[in-house]
């Protein structure tokens, strides 16, 4: 428990007496004299209960007790000089937008955007968030987000949200460069001889993969991963013969660039649309408003 007989100037004259290792020294920083400042550590051992310097030598050093309580005394008036200051000039509240950012849109949509967004408003602090969507659009319900962008939330889970879509995206199978799949007369079934990866139950594309590999012949797939995860699934297809049915967004820089392929696949349906969910009923923020034209025009060009 706290003394009630500590005082400010014990710390302050404490603290003095251990950077310089002198009273006198410590009392002229203080301006008090040197036996008022002898009688304020005497005070504080007394109080603290131990001896906190060695008075053996010329100077007065700090002994192992000293050690941890200089540690400790240091941060605690810094924090207090910190309450005072802000206490009597409370800083401004920076105005931020918070945003829930589906893998789908983290790689290329949303960068450009923000970069757009701080260039027009640096005083808004741009707080991004990634994670499953249904995780994410609850927290959008509960206003701990201002937006959510990626696939638009299936029926069923779009309750008290909206939507508003911004281009239609493809999923696609994807594969390392030198894949034994790319080539023009491929065949659906030959995708039951190497590993696939394919979205997670839960991902929002998962029913969409798995409804188009039922349609081409591969009723029950057997995955040898389960991720929407750029980072992950990017290493496992460059090192092995994986085909990943991903998002055309997760993997579009990766794609551009030519470490990733995509499998030439004949059905167009395999995809969705990207967009923005925001809470139904319930006015943009001018600075949401501002991040959600950013967005808008970002996506000019992208998907159909």
């Amino acid at each position: 428990m706290l003394s009630p007989h500590l005082r400010l100037r014990h710390l302050r004259c404490f603290l003095e007496v251990a950077r310089r290792g002198s009273l006198s020294a410590a009392a002229d920083a203080l301006h008090v004299s040197q036996p008022a400042a002898s009688k304020t550590i005497r005070e504080l051992e007394e109080i603290v209960g131990t001896a906190l310097f060695d008075r053996s030598g010329r100077n007065l050093v700090l002994t192992a007790a000293g050690r941890v309580y200089q540690s400790h005394a240091g941060g605690a008036l810094a924090e207090l000089e910190r309450a005072q200051r802000l206490a009597l000039d409370p800083p401004r509240e920076r105005p931020r937008v918070r945003a829930g950012v589906l893998p789908t849109a983290a790689t290329g949509l949303v960068p450009r955007a923000a970069l757009a967004f701080r260039r027009g408003r640096p005083d808004v602090l741009l707080n991004v968030m990634t994670g499953p969507n249904w995780l994410l659009l609850s927290l959008l319900r509960e206003g701990q987000l201002d937006l959510v962008v990626g696939r638009q939330p299936p029926e069923g889970n779009s309750e008290a949200l909206t939507f508003r879509r911004l281009y239609w995206e493809r999923v696609v199978p994807v594969v390392h460069p030198g894949h034994p799949l790319l080539r023009a007369d491929w065949d659906y079934g030959e995708l039951t001889r190497y590993p696939l990866m394919l979205p997670p139950e839960g991902a929002l594309i998962a029913a969409a993969v798995r409804g188009w590999m039922h349609s081409v012949g591969i009723g029950h797939p057997e995955p040898a991963f389960e991720n929407v995860s750029l980072a992950f699934g990017r290493d496992v297809v460059l090192h092995s013969e994986t085909v990943w049915f991903i998002s055309e967004g997760v993997v579009r820089p990766e794609l551009a660039a030519g470490t990733l392929a995509v499998l030439p696949i004949r059905n167009e349906l395999l995809g969705g649309p990207v967009g923005i969910s925001l809470r139904a009923q319930t006015e943009p923020a001018p600075e949401v408003a501002a991040l959600i034209a950013e967005l808008e025009h970002a996506a000019i060009g992208m998907g159909a």
